[in-house]
């Protein structure tokens, strides 16, 4: 019943009417893998095209499409399809979820203790971002679409994965914000992009087929699910042109055009008036018209009857059934289409046409799949089960994801790493010193076994444990206790911050501070210890913590977000000086007070000065911060060089540009060349005596023109260095995409002018002309 505190009301309902028809369709088949074309049972399936592996997906898909009935069509583009016995075809559940593991969120994947009883859960993807590492987005990818494929193989998991979650992580409130890589639309971009590709790229190289299906979510400006009178149903998301341009939609591109996606779900919300499941400029228009999206586009769960019920979208279900087909829309999680498809064809409100798009849009991924082509065991990956899923291997990368993405905020006189050896007693304090299910936050499932803040660290030293208060902390009954344990330790370590609880799906938060009395028990216990105390922030959004960032007795403040199955272990691995943390914060930390000057429901991210509104993200927020996106420290220090970098670019033109006889103050981006580039080259060094990776961003301020952003991320790479070892860290900058800006009409532009490049405490300026 736990997972279900987290679902909102239509995934509740969906998920149980799922379980009820799962259960009729798998008990008799005892956990086998779903599949068509069992040609080996049923022969006579052989003589259909659609089933012949040496036709082209294609040809395969139109033959199949052809023989449906308008009903079975219908039937097959909702979440649980119905199976077509007559051609050899299974129901098929659409909706499973691998957002940072696979997940039993999805009702098409389950857990059973006889066959697959967990799988590897790393950390929520709020710190796996902070990592600010490609390779490991792309190693984790290719883990879980190990895992789900061993677990498809077992019949416990469907093919197609509703995940990544892509949207810009806007206000800290948003409880959702734990599933995202954070508030930059160029990290963002570059983790959705590399995480698909780790899920679906198959190693033999076939780029037509898929090993699983991914899909990139929600689109677009979602980011308020349940805030003071406001939830997600209701929402209308009002976006300039230039902030969906610039600051909402280039994930969901970079998904498309670079990450070759699946699938792009649209969201809930409605954007500037228009349910975006109904919407033809962001679907068909742009998602598979600009972008050219090679699969399908899917609502999210129930958002047909969401239109319908409380959006008030139209004035049938038909009706509604018909905008989002005509939108671009190929499926839908719910069961909408398959109710009102045919009536709306009757009603002529919409086209067999469409729903044959749709129904070949969706089949297509499926072939690619391999669901069409017999037995899994008789394909590439055919041999995964159990044995491949929580391995050794696996469950080791869980660990060092998370102590990748553990930031290190504060260090006062070294306080950190503790030494071993000078630690006799440790006390090991808070709502989360002894956190299980609060490290795996949304969308977890079931993982192999948890490794708590309480366990790691007792690996090390000798602990002492009190709890102090639960998350929420409204009582300060058992503070003293929590007070007697650290004055006796040698050390503290203080784990406070949220759970699912304080922020999750279908729950925002209306303060970004530590929930109820953690302030005080934090100052108490700082009061009380004699040793160094070390305060451990577990949360999915930042908070404000500027009274322990200016206490002088804590001596060391951790971020460890959401940290996985094995966050424990991580965090241990960083306090004894195990790792080195090399973790930067994905988003910014607010004040407090930034609460009473945005209210969520403000999508605008410029500043606007009649309202007071200070701007939202490091990229146009202008205000006080408690720690600034890109922040971390580490235990050693890094010195940079600039070696290599231009100080004009000249923009070749045709001479009947516009440019060439006028002053120019900008010009349009296609205009540009698209190999024009640049290289800029930073030698790095560890100046430190630990070896350890360092994060190396690449900001660009533009000059000012259409309100652009004060700075921006152009670029990132991590690299490892040994103690007084140095590396040459080489960016290449394409100028069109990484420094155009963009008009308040949505147009990608070349501003011309200065530029400022910005490497840790390095400036550099550079001036682009015509």
């Amino acid at each position: 019943m736990a997972i279900f505190q987290t679902i909102p009301h239509p995934h509740l309902i969906l998920t149980i009417l799922f379980i009820c028809l799962s259960f009729t369709i798998t008990v008799s088949t005892y956990y086998t893998p779903r599949y068509a074309c069992d040609t080996i049972r049923n022969p006579s399936l052989k003589k259909y095209p659609f089933c012949n592996t040496k036709l082209g997906i294609k040809t395969r898909v139109n033959d199949l499409v052809k023989r449906l009935t308008l009903q079975e069509k219908a039937g097959s583009i909702v979440s649980v399809a119905d199976g077509i016995p007559r051609l050899g075809i299974p129901s098929y559940g659409w909706w499973s979820e691998a957002l940072h593991g696979v997940s039993d969120t999805g009702p098409a994947t389950w857990f059973n203790k006889s066959v697959i009883p967990g799988a590897t859960s790393f950390p929520q993807v709020i710190l796996t971002a902070a990592s600010f590492n490609e390779s490991l987005f792309y190693t984790i990818g290719k883990v879980v679409s190990t895992e789900a494929r061993a677990m498809y193989n077992t019949g416990v998991a469907g093919l197609t994965f509703w995940s990544p979650n892509v949207n810009i992580f806007r206000d800290p409130r948003w409880g959702r914000g734990q599933e995202t890589p954070g508030e930059d639309p160029v990290l963002t971009s570059r983790y959705g992009s590399t995480y698909v590709r780790g899920l679906q790229e198959r190693d033999d190289g076939d780029k037509e087929r898929l090993k699983v299906g991914a899909c990139c979510k929600h689109y677009t400006a979602y980011d308020l699910d349940n805030w003071t009178s406001v939830d997600r149903f209701h929402f209308d998301a009002f976006v300039t042109k230039q902030d969906l341009e610039d600051t909402y939609n280039p994930p969901f591109k970079s998904c498309v055009l670079d990450g070759n996606v699946a699938s792009v779900m649209c969201s809930y919300n409605q954007v500037n008036g228009v349910p975006t499941c109904a919407d033809k400029v962001l679907l068909e228009d742009t998602v598979r018209g600009e972008w050219k999206l090679n699969g399908y586009i899917s609502s999210d769960c129930d958002s047909l009857q969401v239109m319908f019920k409380h959006q008030r979208w139209a004035k049938t279900p038909e009706e509604v059934t018909a905008d989002a087909l005509n939108a671009g829309l190929d499926l839908n999680c719910g069961d909408s289409l398959k109710k009102f498809t045919a009536l709306a064809v009757k009603k002529g409100l919409v086209k067999q046409s469409v729903v044959d798009r749709a129904v070949t849009n969706s089949f297509t991924t499926l072939m690619r799949l391999g669901f069409f082509d017999g037995h899994p065991s008789k394909q590439l990956y055919g041999k995964l089960g159990k044995k491949d899923v929580c391995s050794r291997a696996h469950q080791d990368l869980a660990r060092e994801a998370a102590r990748q993405g553990i930031v290190l905020l504060k260090n006062n006189d070294k306080a950190l790493p503790l030494r071993k050896r000078m630690i006799k007693s440790l006390a090991v304090i808070g709502p989360n010193a002894n956190a299980t299910r609060a490290m795996i936050g949304n969308y977890a499932g079931v993982p192999c076994k948890y490794t708590s803040p309480l366990h790691g660290l007792s690996e090390y030293v000798k602990t002492v444990y009190e709890e102090g208060c639960n998350v929420k902390c409204n009582s300060t009954a058992r503070f003293q206790a929590a007070k007697v344990a650290a004055a006796k330790a040698d050390a503290v370590v203080l784990v406070m911050g949220t759970d699912l609880s304080i922020e999750a799906e279908a729950l925002d938060r209306t303060k970004i501070v530590l929930p109820g009395q953690q302030n005080l028990l934090v100052c108490e216990i700082a009061n009380a210890a004699k040793g160094p105390v070390i305060l451990v922030i577990m949360s999915g959004g930042g908070m404000d913590v500027e009274f322990a960032k200016c206490d002088p007795k804590i001596s060391s403040i951790l971020w460890v977000g959401l940290p996985g199955q094995e966050g424990g272990g991580a965090l241990a691995d960083i306090i004894f000086g195990r790792y080195n943390p090399s973790g930067r914060l994905p988003m910014t930390w607010y004040p407090r007070s930034y609460v009473d000057l945005v209210p969520m429901t403000n999508t605008k991210m410029r500043p606007d000065p009649k309202t007071g509104q200070p701007g939202q993200t490091y990229r146009f927020y202008k205000g006080q911060t408690v720690y600034p996106f890109g922040f971390g420290l580490s235990y050693s220090s890094y010195v940079y060089t600039l070696i290599k970098a231009p100080k004009l670019i000249s923009i070749p033109l045709n001479q009947a540009h516009t440019c060439g006889s006028t002053t120019c103050n900008a010009i349009d981006a296609n205009d540009v060349c698209t190999d024009l580039h640049f290289d800029v080259d930073i030698k790095v060094t560890n100046a430190g005596k630990i070896a350890g990776s360092h994060t190396v961003l690449l900001f660009s301020s533009p000059p000012m023109i259409y309100n652009t952003p004060l700075k921006e991320l152009v670029d990132f790479k991590k690299v490892w260095l040994e103690p007084l070892k140095g590396v040459v860290v080489k960016f290449r900058v394409d100028v069109g995409k990484r420094l155009s800006v963009v008009d308040e009409d949505g147009n990608r532009k070349i501003a011309l002018g200065r530029y400022v490049l910005q490497v840790g405490d390095i400036k550099h300026y550079l001036s682009l002309k015509v």
